[in-house]
């Protein structure tokens, strides 16, 4: 017979406590299960339910973050792929780090709706196990410079497995907290997700040989081994596995049929949050997996050898990754103090105002061709500027992802306390309801505005631009354009006076 944790009082024993399954729940259960959960009691929060919440978090952060660090190891091997004796051209390249950003923005609605089917730490389980399949499959593949193309970009495919994590670590984590700890939580959950971005473009060149940390860690002499990545994070999934296995519970409160999970793709508002989360996320992710190459093509050549001549993009790659994902929980605790749509319009402004200071920089640099260090060397001087308004895009994102996350929950709370009665059995099931549809709304959003990442490196690619820097400076044009049309939906929909009844609600 299948077995449950059941934890029926959590002011008396904040440990679950593992007993077999009654026999009308055993027919779909595995593992832990917690069937009475009540965040929103603040006695039951208190007396137990909050250290619950907090260990599933820390380890729900730790499974993310491997995934998402899975999900843009292409985004600096790529710069490397070269050194290691491929040759692939800068669309090529661009194509390789966009391609997981695509499948993992399809992934995440069905792996949202993997929590309630099979529970937050059986699906934790699987989606850190699926890991194996890209970081073996790059540990082979970047081993034999005769590789062909498509096995590379067949493999980079399969690292949207870990895009796809996001969305069931946050509709899981969502089930967890009260309403008036989401903005934190989910903010704390997406930035150490976030993080496996930084952190990857951080040590991977390390890891396989090449110079890195600001130059403190030179070369290996051997030359670069991508695959030692590749090892190195399969290791790390099967850690992931484990832990989700031994640490996490299965919520029994997390539920719910496919059919009313897929209603939220019929309201308004699923639709004006997606618009707004390709702004956010999708620029972060976008631009995170593009950063090297964007350094590379327009700020270095490689020669001399080992480091070449102007800047190398080893050394900064990491920084905006690290940065969007440092101000995104401060965007959920902003929101939480502020509301999210005000936060949002204030990350939209920046994001406006700051992109067009790095379209401005561009428009002074000189093409870099790879065989010129003069002009690398000229590009130099304008590096400084060209980084710090681009890691202050980062930082807007961030805040922005924040907000928006933060946003969502509120919506569909609102819509309930706007139809039913304080104080009545409607007005509970409604809540309990709305939190079903927010946790569904977080992975259909999701799954939209990651598209903005696979987007974003194909607009620097353009293979229908004759020169990268052109192109490039067009893009930037395209975005910063969008980041105005998505601050006037944030005003328009939500804080102008004579919205909707659910717009009037803060949010």
């Amino acid at each position: 017979m299948a077995t449950t944790q059941s934890q029926p009082d959590l002011t008396a024993a904040p440990q679950p406590t593992t007993t077999p399954a009654p026999p009308a729940a055993s027919g779909r259960r595995t593992g832990r299960w917690i069937d009475d959960w009540r965040p929103e009691d603040t006695d039951f929060w208190e007396g137990g339910g909050r250290q619950v919440a907090r260990r599933n978090l820390v380890w729900s952060i730790f499974a993310e973050h491997l995934g998402f660090s899975v999900w843009l190891i292409w985004s600096v091997s790529s710069a490397f792929l070269l050194a290691q004796g491929f040759t692939f051209t800068p669309q090529q390249l661009f194509f390789l780090v966009a391609l997981p950003n695509l499948v993992g923005s399809l992934l995440r609605l069905p792996y949202t709706f993997a929590v309630p089917a099979f529970g937050g730490r059986n699906w934790t389980i699987a989606s850190a196990a699926l890991l194996l399949v890209p970081t073996i499959g790059f540990a082979v593949a970047v081993g034999d410079p005769s590789t062909p193309y498509w096995v590379f970009c067949l493999i980079a495919a399969t690292a949207g497995f870990g895009g796809g994590n996001f969305a069931s670590s946050m509709a899981n984590i969502n089930f967890f907290y009260p309403t008036a700890k989401k903005g934190a939580a989910l903010g704390l959950n997406a930035a150490g997700g976030n993080l496996g971005v930084s952190l990857i473009q951080f040590f991977l060149p390390v890891v396989v040989g090449g110079a890195g940390i600001f130059g403190l860690v030179k070369a290996s002499g051997g030359g670069i081994h991508l695959e030692r990545a590749g090892w190195l994070y399969a290791g790390l999934a099967v850690v992931a596995t484990l832990a989700a296995y031994l640490f996490m519970d299965n919520l029994g409160t997390a539920k719910s049929s496919p059919r009313e999970q897929l209603k939220v793709v019929t309201q308004r508002h699923t639709w004006v949050m997606s618009v707004l989360y390709i702004g956010t996320f999708g620029s972060f992710i976008g631009y995170s997996a593009a950063m090297p190459l964007l350094i590379k093509l327009n700020f270095w050549v490689p020669e001399p050898a080992p480091l070449g001549t102007g800047i190398y993009f080893a050394y900064y790659a990491f920084l905006g990754a690290l940065v969007g994902s440092l101000t995104r929980p401060f965007g959920g605790w902003l929101a939480d103090r502020w509301g999210g749509a005000r936060v949002t319009l204030a990350a939209f402004t920046g994001m406006i105002v700051f992109t067009l200071g790095v379209l401005a920089t561009l428009l002074q640099l000189t093409p870099n061709p790879t065989a010129d260090p003069a002009i690398a060397a000229d590009n130099q001087s304008l590096f400084p500027v060209f980084l710090g308004f681009f890691l202050l895009v980062f930082a807007s994102t961030g805040i922005g992802n924040g907000s928006t996350y933060k946003m969502i929950p509120a919506i569909w709370r609102a819509g309930a306390v706007a139809t039913t009665e304080a104080g009545t059995p409607e007005r509970s099931r409604a809540l309990l309801t709305s939190t079903r549809q927010a946790s569904s709304a977080l992975g259909v959003i999701g799954a939209v505005g990651a598209i903005g990442g696979f987007l974003i490196p194909l607009a620097f690619s353009s293979p229908w631009v004759e020169s990268p820097l052109q192109a490039t400076q067009g893009a930037f044009v395209v975005f910063t354009g969008y980041y105005v049309v998505c601050a006037i939906v944030v005003w328009a929909v939500y804080l102008r006076r004579g919205r909707s009844a659910v717009g009037r609600v803060e949010v």
